[in-house]
């Protein structure tokens, strides 16, 4: 095996094992109850969905069958820097498991809250109030790096900003909507995407 086909393993499998993490969490969530339908969003969102997230993951699944289809985005990547990223990315596979377990049958397709709802405030959410898309991001920015792929580390960039800008504050109205002063006073003692430092 040369060092290309073991990047493409290790991407391969630090992305196959998120998913399947993802979608076991997300299956019993919808078992145990509510399931709200992308559609309810509304349009903006949908839209940036599929402008954005669709070709994301498509070009991630194009490396997993054929690096050849993504060889016109290849991105000059230090050998050592791919080391690192592969790391990260295995390192973060423990950190999924765990926000998705705390956040339990709370889990949501969408921004938008559950009519029973609980507000999660233990495990990583002590410290941060979306973990989630924290871990995402820096799932998706190594995986970039470990296939040295310029477009999918744009797409990834581009999906901070959407979610940062876009998505965070619309679902932390929601969530303000639903739980009035115990968020506001979470959100006093906690970072968004990173841990306060105070």
């Amino acid at each position: 095996m040369n060092e290309q086909q073991f990047f493409r393993l290790i991407f391969s499998a630090v992305f196959l094992f998120t998913f399947s993490i993802s979608i076991y969490f997300r299956r019993q969530a919808r078992q145990a109850g509510e399931v709200i339908r992308r559609a309810e969003e509304g349009r903006h969102i949908l839209v940036l969905r599929v402008l954005f997230a669709a070709p994301l993951y498509l070009s991630i699944w194009a490396y997993m069958i054929n690096p050849g289809w993504m060889s016109w985005s290849t991105l000059r990547v230090p050998g050592w820097m791919r080391w690192l990223a592969a790391l990260v990315g295995v390192g973060m596979l423990p950190m999924v498991y765990w926000q998705m377990r705390s956040i339990g049958r709370n889990i949501s397709e969408t921004f938008l809250t559950k009519e029973h709802h609980a507000l999660v405030t233990h495990g990583p959410y002590r410290w941060i109030r979306h973990p989630l898309y924290a871990v995402s991001t820096i799932i998706l920015v190594a995986l970039s790096l470990v296939a040295a792929n310029g477009f999918m580390l744009a797409m990834a960039v581009l999906s901070i900003f959407i979610v940062t800008f876009f998505v965070i504050p619309r679902e932390e109205k929601q969530l303000i909507l639903k739980f009035g002063e115990a968020y506001r006073e979470y959100q006093r003692r906690t970072g968004r995407l990173v841990p306060r430092l105070r």
